[in-house]
């Protein structure tokens, strides 16, 4: 009797230190890896993955086998990052703008320069041949270096001075961006960065009247581009195409053969979803070729043809649960560097989202601003993973002590 009451004892020991074993297991995964974070970008990976390959059913240019090389790349990508303290950035400001000037205007590098639809935006990369669009780096470098001007102020912009300094650090690479003829990557630039500076410790109404100025440089810009362009004689300020997007976005019939056809597809697209969409491949509006850009541009109008209002809500409850996730790493984290890092990156989130499906149904002015993993595009991909593995990174990062 004794003996098997001891057996049953030892089972018993060895039960609970297997089961200590793998509680200790789990907590030291969600201690190195955000869970949620994780699990949204997942999600989204997999939808982008479905809406790209029934893209790829009717779209030529829709290549499903380079998307899941971007898709790869940028998962390995990801973990080298997570796997990377990048406290050390902190202190590299300098670095860091002259990086992000070379990387802005390295399309124009003879040698490196690569033209893709009339646009020189890329690089191709020598031997292997692969191009790669360098203002999407230029945009993760432009965090890091706004963050670590930011986080020297601890928290508290006292005077005017400063701020004004923090805005004219972030207008160098906003404008270098504009000047290599990318509006859409550098509203980018200037959401992530603005919403660092707000978070620095910016007052209020230092943030309301530099809104209010902004407003009235760019009313003043809309005012004197036809003026100056009747005096040259050719687009100076606005390109004419950027002038058209903007006046369909006033009024949807005002160039009814180029942005305004785009827009009016793209609602046509949405609206004929419905409530469930018409099913996989039955996109008709992007097989038939109404709809441009289907695969990158206007993909959220093709997934809300295809999968409807309930594919479309979906697809934004992953979004909502990756930017409160990573709001949630931001606040978690002991570095102020690093909590600025982390809204930075979900201000551009939140900017390329809202744009970007705002745009597909009239909310928002058109520009080629991709879906964040949902987009075609090998780039786009790439910096999103980035992305996320910084966030992972701030969140195995967190303590002082990590």
């Amino acid at each position: 009797m004794a003996t098997a009451a001891q057996g049953r004892s030892s089972s018993a020991s060895s039960l609970k230190r297997v089961n200590k074993r793998v509680v200790s297991s789990r907590n030291s995964f969600s201690q190195r890896v955000n869970i949620p974070v994780l699990v949204a970008t997942l999600g989204l990976v997999l939808y982008g993955i479905l809406v790209i390959w029934t893209a790829s059913l009717s779209i030529s240019n829709a290549s499903f086998p380079r998307h899941l090389v971007g898709v790869g790349l940028g998962a390995i990508l990801s973990i080298l990052v997570w796997r990377t303290d990048l406290r050390g950035l902190a202190n590299m400001s300098t670095v860091l703008l002259v990086l992000d000037i070379i990387v802005i205007f390295s399309p124009y590098i003879p040698g490196l320069s690569y033209n893709a639809k009339g646009m020189t935006g890329w690089v191709q990369i020598p031997l292997i041949g692969l191009t790669f669009q360098p203002v999407e780096l230029a945009k993760i470098i432009t965090t890091f270096f706004i963050a670590g001007l930011g986080a020297q102020y601890n928290g508290h912009i006292d005077t005017v001075r400063d701020y004004v300094k923090l805005c004219g650090m972030l207008a160098v690479p906003f404008l270098c961006v504009l000047a290599a003829g990318d509006l859409g990557s550098g509203l980018v630039v200037f959401a992530g960065g603005a919403v660092i500076i707000m978070m620095s410790g910016a007052k209020k109404e230092w943030v309301l009247s530099t809104i209010a100025i902004l407003i009235g440089l760019v009313s003043l810009l809309l005012a004197a581009d036809s003026v100056v362009d009747a005096l040259l004689g050719k687009d100076v300020l606005i390109k004419q195409y950027q002038m058209n997007r903007l006046l369909v976005f006033i009024d949807p019939s005002a160039d009814t053969s180029g942005a305004g056809y785009n827009l009016m597809q793209s609602l046509i697209a949405v609206g004929s979803g419905g409530f469930f969409g018409k099913g996989i491949g039955n996109a008709t509006q992007a097989a038939e070729g109404f709809l441009p850009e289907a695969h990158t541009d206007f993909v959220f109008a093709l997934l809300s043809e295809e999968f409807g209002f309930v594919g479309a809500i979906i697809l934004l409850a992953l979004f909502v649960l990756l930017i409160f996730s990573s709001i949630r790493v931001a606040i978690k984290s002991d570095s102020l560097f690093l909590k600025l890092v982390a809204v930075g990156l979900v201000g551009m989130w939140t900017f390329q989202i809202f744009e970007n499906i705002g745009m597909c149904i009239g909310l928002m002015p058109i520009t080629g601003i991709p879906l964040p993993f949902i987009s075609f595009g090998s780039s786009s991909m790439l910096m999103q993973f980035t992305m996320v593995g910084i966030i992972q990174s701030i969140w195995s990062h967190r303590s002082k002590a990590a």
